[in-house]
């Protein structure tokens, strides 16, 4: 059977304040207890000496005898205690007996001692004992007298009482403070499973491909506060994800429908007899059928570079001689275009995949020179330290626009709406570069501002990384 959090949460509360509440009461009850043994005790021996000191008095030294009534008065008094005391003069004759003088009733206090301690202590092996003490008066002994009781002790009516109404008070304050800690852990457990419930929800509209909905609960909780976060990033990601797939798909779409359509013209036209068959037509079939090819050699690139398994060829070469060659294979695009082009770096070697490297200083190239109009700049500048090297590729052009930047690096994003592949490429260019760079441990940031250019810095390190 599941169990709401909810639930859990009250019902531990309560099962904690029991669980102190029963340990508390046990401890208190068994500590309790001890001290009021001691103390019974102790009020006990208290008892003989008064009942001792109140018999002395009762001693005529002129006529060298006793009190009867007054002995008889302490004698019942003591009995309502439960004592049963015996006074002897000293020949040890008996003066006053309080068994002579009511029997039945000293058994029948006996008996009710008895049975009101053993309810209370099943395993006391209580029984009745006497003690004998001598009289003294005016420091001359004068007589003794015995007082017997249930032993070792015994707890009158009084204590009995005294001791239920403590557990009263006791049983009262556990239920007080379970009902009080089933009203704490219902609240506490309100405010951490409602953050918790709306999470679920989000993340539930997220499962049924609603990427929009977002969980805007606030909650001191630092986890509950990074879970919703963590939500909303997913939920964000996935958004943007979805916007991508459903834009790869239309640009895929579009780059297929164009030739295809082209080659099935010209065939049907061929077929029919409308236009002759000749070299001419089967060469336009050609370059939209290269076309096509072109396209599924980007996408199979994209998934190569993308792979987990991607293998690095990693040799040691000198990256400024590298970036220099490549830099004067372009210098006749751009002299052609109207740009200049800058290079700057001394000699830095490093151990990566040549060619892999290499084609990211094409991309980054060849979006210098789409992206450049006439009369601009280019500079290409190699830095190194003691662990990386830094290429900086940075260009005078159109720029990139804020909103668009954080998305730059996706697949086949492209930041013209247009989908003419001259102007803005299939889009997966800089994709493919950041997978080299990110496969070589590297990282790939990127600044720009609309009208005033963009700057593209590589970190790559310069040993091999495990």
């Amino acid at each position: 059977m599941r169990i709401s959090l909810k639930t859990k949460l009250s019902l531990s509360y309560v099962a904690v304040v029991l669980l102190c509440i029963s340990l508390i009461s046990i401890f208190a009850n068994i500590s309790f207890e001890e001290h009021f043994k001691e103390y019974v005790i102790q009020n006990q021996e208290q008892r003989y000496k008064e009942i001792i000191a109140s018999i002395s008095r009762q001693y005529e030294e002129q006529n060298k005898s006793w009190r009867q009534e007054g002995i008889k008065n302490i004698g019942m008094s003591a009995l309502e205690q439960g004592l049963i005391i015996r006074v002897e003069n000293i020949d040890e004759q008996v003066v006053w007996d309080a068994r002579t003088y009511n029997n039945g009733e000293c058994e029948q206090i006996i008996a009710n001692i008895s049975k009101r301690m053993s309810e209370y202590y099943p395993n006391l092996e209580g029984k009745y004992i006497e003690k004998k003490f001598p009289i003294l008066h005016d420091e001359i002994e004068v007589g003794y007298v015995e007082i017997g009781h249930y032993g070792p002790f015994y707890f009158s009516e009084h204590d009995i009482m005294f001791i239920n109404d403590l557990n009263k008070v006791f049983m009262s304050i556990g239920i007080f403070s379970m009902f009080f800690a089933f009203v704490c852990g219902v609240v506490m457990s309100d405010r951490l499973t409602k953050p918790i419930s709306r999470v679920i929800e989000t993340a539930r509209m997220i499962s049924k491909g609603n990427f929009g909905g977002r969980s805007y609960e606030k909650s001191s909780t630092t986890e509950i506060t990074q879970l919703t976060s963590t939500i909303n990033d997913l939920a964000a990601t996935l958004e943007r994800q979805e916007n991508l797939r459903m834009r790869l798909t239309e640009d895929v779409a579009h780059e297929l429908r164009t030739p295809l359509a082209t080659v099935q013209s010209h065939m049907e036209a061929m077929i029919d007899g409308i236009w002759k068959l000749d070299i001419e037509r089967l060469k336009s079939c050609h370059d939209e059928i290269i076309r096509l090819n072109g396209l599924v050699g980007d996408l199979e690139r994209l998934a190569e570079f993308e792979s987990e398994n991607l293998i690095l060829n990693n040799t040691a070469f000198d990256i400024t001689s590298l970036v220099e060659r490549i830099v004067r294979n372009f210098e006749n695009d751009f002299m052609q275009k109207g740009i200049e082009i800058k290079f700057k770096g001394e000699s830095e070697t490093i151990f990566a995949d040549k060619d892999k490297i290499s084609q990211v200083i094409v991309n980054l190239l060849s979006n210098a020179l789409k992206y450049t109009p006439a009369g601009g700049k280019a500079y290409i500048h190699i830095l190194g330290n003691k662990e990386n090297i830094e290429l900086q590729v940075k260009d005078t052009g159109v720029g990139i626009s804020e909103e668009n930047l954080p998305y730059i690096f996706e697949r086949f994003y492209r930041v013209e709406k247009s989908r003419n592949r001259l102007t803005g490429g299939a889009g997966i260019g800089l994709t493919i570069t950041k997978a080299i760079v990110e496969a070589h441990k590297g990282m790939i940031r990127v600044s720009s501002e609309l009208g005033r250019g963009t700057e593209f810095i590589v970190t790559i390190p310069k040993s091999r990384q495990s």
